[in-house]
C-alpha cells in the first residue's frame, strides 16, 4: 500500500475547525469528550469534522493513497500565518495527525493529551507519543505532499515502512488546497532592513562567512540551499511580518561562490530594497531577486551545469526541493546548514542588545507581577486580563514589536496544560486560593525575550512549596554547572530533572531552547535536546524546568541564559551560563527547609547574586522611566534570602570592609 505524507498543520486545522475560528480545547478548564458513553459525550469545544473529513478521503482515493500523515508545519517548517487564521488543533508545534479511509489519528506528546481530549470530537483517536509500542505502530501502519516533510523524518519513515510492505510516495499537489475555498492570501507586508545600530555583520559580511565554509567543506559544495525563513533573514539582515510573533518573510536562497539568487515575492520588495541588495549589477555581491514560486525551476537549472554540488541542511530543506537534487553526487547533506550553526552563536554587538532588551521587558513584566498583586484579591481580574496587561506593558517598552508568541496566562488547573492560553470564552478567574503561571514574551528590534514566572498570591500548599522549591533547584543547578565548550545540552540536561526525580516527580517537556534577536523565540539547533549542537560562547538558549500536577496546577521557571567563560582553577575553555533574564522568583513559593545545609548557602549565594544583578541592571532602568512604585516592589522582592548561615556571611563580609576602612 501506498502511504502520503504532508506536513501542513494548516490542513489539520482547516479539517477540525471547518474553516472557522474554533474554541481550542487547551483553553478550557472543562470536561473532556467521553466516546464510550451512549450517546457519546461531547463538551462544547469539541468541532464535528465529518464533512472535512469525507472531503479530504474522497481526494486521496483517485491517487491510490491509503494514509496522510499531517504535521505542524508548512513548506519552511514553521507554523504558517494561514494556519492561524483557521487555528490549530492544538496550538502548539508537536503533534502528528494520520487520516487513512476509516480512521483519524492524532499523535501528541504529553504537553497536549488533555487538550487533545476536549478539543477533538469522537471521530478522531488520540495516541500518546513517546511510547516505544505505539511509536512502531505509528510508523509502520500509519504514514503524510513530501512538499513540506523535511528530509530527515521522510527517511525515518520510509526506513520503517519498507519492512511492513508500506511505500512512502510522493505526490504533486497539496490536498489542502482541494478542499479549502476561500483561502486568504499573503498580507501586503513588505519586508524591511534592520538598521545599522543594532548589526555588527552586513549582508556582504555575513556572505563571506558562508562561502568561506562551502570553501572550506572537504567534500566540495558549490552552494548552498536556504530553505529555513530565518536563514534568509538572518543573510540578509532583513525582518518581515508572514509568520504569527516571528519576522519572517517567505524566501529561499541559493548562494554559491560568485552569484546569489533571492526567491521572494517580489512585488513587495521595495525600490530601496532592490538597491540595498545590489539587484541590478551581476558580480559575486549582486542579489538576484526571482520569484518565490520558481525556487524549482532554478534550482533544476542550476543543476544542469557542471561539476556543481548543492549543499543542504536536511532539518529545515524540504523533500520535493531534496529530491530535485539528482543524482545524488551533486547533493551534499548535512544536519544543519551552516547558516543555522553560524546564527547560532551571536556576535558581541547581538549578545549586548539582547541583554539590553531583557532589561526592558524585565521592566513589564515586574508591571504585570506588581499589578496582579493588587489586583487578584479583588477579584476582578482572570487569565486573558492579564495576559493583554503584559502585552500592553511591552507595547509601551523602547523597540517593542509585538508579542514573540501567544502568552501562557493559566491558573489553577489551566497551569497544568504546559501550552494553554485564554480565550474570552474561557478565561478562569484569578484566585489568591491558585497558583499562576505566566509564560510571556517579546519581540523588540534589538531581541527576542521569553520568560515564565509562577506565582501564588495566597497560601500554597506544602507540596506545591516543594514542588516549585525542587524546579527552581533545577533552573539553578543547570545555570551555575562549568563544562568545557563544546559540550552538547543533552549531556546536562538531567540537572534540570535531578531535584524531580529524587522524589519521583518529572516534566513532560524539554528543558530549554534557544532565542534569536528580532527572531524566533524558539531558535534552533540550540538547546538541551540529541539533535541540538555543542554549546560555544556567544550562545543564548532557555532554561526551563517545570513540574505539572493534573487538574491542580502548573509550574514552570523559565530564563535566558548565555553561556560566557567561566572562570576555573586549572581547565581552560570552559563555559557557564550568565542569566538575562532579570525577574525575581515568588520567595513565598521555595521552602528551604527542603535543602541540606550546603544546598541552602548555594541558593542562597546564588540568589543573593542574581537579585544584587536585577537591581544594577534594572533599577537605573526603571529610574530612567521614572517608575517609583514599580521600583519600590522590584527592592521588595529582591530582598537577600536570611537564612542564619547566609546573614552570618553577609555580616563577616561588611565586618571585614568596616574593619578594613578603619585600618586604612
Amino acid at each position: 500500500k501506498t502511504f502520503t505524507l504532508l506536513f501542513c498543520m494548516c490542513l489539520f486545522s482547516f479539517v477540525i475547525t471547518g474553516g472557522r475560528y474554533a474554541v481550542l480545547a487547551e483553553e478550557v478548564s472543562g470536561s473532556e469528550r467521553n466516546c464510550s458513553a451512549i450517546p457519546p459525550y461531547l463538551p462544547p469545544t469539541a468541532v464535528n469534522t465529518t464533512l472535512r473529513l469525507r472531503d479530504l478521503r474522497a481526494s486521496m482515493i483517485p491517487l491510490n493513497i491509503s494514509a496522510y500523515i499531517i504535521p505542524a508545519t508548512d513548506a519552511h517548517l514553521v507554523t504558517s500565518k494561514d494556519c492561524q487564521k483557521w487555528k490549530v488543533i492544538l496550538r502548539g508545534k508537536t503533534g502528528t495527525a494520520v487520516i487513512t479511509q476509516n480512521k483519524a489519528v492524532l499523535w501528541t506528546d504529553s504537553r497536549y493529551w488533555i487538550q487533545a481530549e476536549r478539543q477533538m470530537d469522537c471521530n478522531w483517536e488520540l495516541q500518546r507519543d513517546g511510547e516505544e509500542q505505539i511509536m512502531r505502530v505509528k510508523l509502520i501502519f500509519y504514514t503524510c505532499p513530501n512538499e513540506v516533510e523535511h528530509v530527515d523524518i521522510f527517511d525515518v519513515y520510509s526506513t520503517n515502512l519498507a519492512p511492513a510492505g508500506r511505500i512512502l510516495k510522493s505526490i504533486p499537489d497539496n490536498l489542502v488546497d482541494k478542499i479549502w475555498t476561500g483561502r486568504p492570501p499573503l498580507p501586503p507586508d513588505n519586508p524591511i532592513r534592520l538598521p545599522d545600530n543594532v548589526i555588527e555583520r552586513t549582508w556582504p559580511m555575513k556572505v563571506d562567512q558562508i562561502r568561506a565554509q562551502i570553501s572550506d567543506n572537504p567534500y566540495k559544495p558549490t552552494a548552498v540551499l536556504l530553505s529555513a525563513l530565518d536563514e534568509t533573514a538572518w543573510l540578509f539582515n532583513l525582518r518581515g511580518n508572514d509568520i504569527p510573533f516571528n519576522p519572517f518573510f517567505y524566501s529561499y536562497t541559493l548562494l554559491s561562490m560568485d552569484e546569489i539568487w533571492l526567491f521572494v515575492h517580489i512585488e513587495r520588495i521595495t525600490e530601496e530594497l532592490k538597491v540595498y541588495l545590489n539587484s541590478s549589477c551581476y558580480h559575486s555581491y549582486c542579489v538576484q531577486l526571482l520569484e518565490y514560486s520558481s525556487v524549482r525551476t532554478y534550482l533544476q537549472s542550476y543543476l544542469q551545469r557542471p561539476n556543481v554540488r548543492v549543499w543542504v541542511g536536511t532539518e529545515y530543506t524540504n523533500q520535493a526541493l531534496y529530491e530535485l537534487i539528482t543524482p545524488e553526487d551533486k547533493r551534499l547533506t548535512s544536519t544543519y546548514s551552516p547558516v543555522l550553526t553560524t546564527k547560532a552563536v551571536k556576535d558581541a554587538t547581538e549578545q549586548r542588545i539582547l541583554k539590553e532588551a531583557h532589561v526592558r521587558d524585565a521592566v513589564a513584566v515586574m508591571q504585570l507581577l506588581m499589578w496582579l498583586e493588587k489586583k487578584v484579591p479583588e477579584g476582578t481580574e482572570n487569565e486573558l486580563t492579564a495576559a493583554h496587561f503584559v502585552d500592553q506593558c511591552r507595547s509601551e517598552q523602547k523597540n517593542s514589536r509585538g508579542p514573540s508568541f501567544e502568552t501562557i496566562s493559566a491558573s489553577g488547573p489551566n497551569a497544568a496544560l504546559a501550552h494553554y492560553s485564554p480565550s474570552n470564552e474561557t478565561a478562569r478567574k484569578l484566585s489568591v486560593d491558585e497558583m499562576y503561571l505566566v509564560d510571556s514574551g517579546g519581540q523588540y528590534l534589538d531581541g527576542t525575550t521569553d520568560i515564565t514566572r509562577t506565582v501564588h498570591w495566597g497560601k500554597p500548599t506544602d507540596f506545591q512549596k516543594e514542588a516549585y522549591t525542587r524546579v527552581l533547584m533545577g533552573n539553578i543547578e543547570i545555570s551555575r554547572t562549568i563544562f568545557p565548550a563544546g559540550t552538547r545540552g543533552v549531556n546536562m540536561e538531567m540537572l534540570g530533572r535531578r531535584a524531580l526525580w529524587e522524589v519521583g516527580l518529572n516534566y513532560g517537556h524539554g528543558t530549554g531552547h534557544g532565542v534569536g534577536n528580532y527572531f524566533g523565540v524558539h531558535e534552533w539547533p540550540v538547546g538541551f535536546q540529541s539533535n541540538n549542537i555543542p554549546f560555544q560562547e556567544g550562545m543564548f538558549t532557555s532554561i526551563e524546568p517545570g513540574y505539572y500536577k493534573e487538574n491542580d496546577f502548573g509550574i514552570r521557571i523559565e530564563d535566558i541564559a548565555v553561556t560566557v567563560p567561566a572562570i576555573t582553577k586549572y581547565g581552560n575553555n570552559y563555559l557557564t551560563f550568565e542569566t538575562v533574564s532579570l525577574v525575581p522568583y515568588d520567595r513565598k513559593l521555595i521552602n528551604t527547609s527542603l535543602l541540606s545545609p550546603e544546598q541552602k548557602s548555594l541558593t542562597d549565594s546564588i540568589l543573593f547574586v542574581y537579585y544584587e544583578t536585577i537591581r544594577s541592571m534594572v533599577g537605573p532602568e526603571l529610574e530612567r522611566q521614572a517608575l517609583k512604585e514599580e521600583y519600590d516592589w522590584m527592592m521588595k522582592h529582591t530582598a537577600p534570602f536570611l537564612t542564619c548561615s547566609f546573614s552570618l556571611l553577609i555580616l563577616l563580609f561588611y565586618l571585614v570592609i568596616f574593619l578594613q576602612a578603619i585600618l586604612s
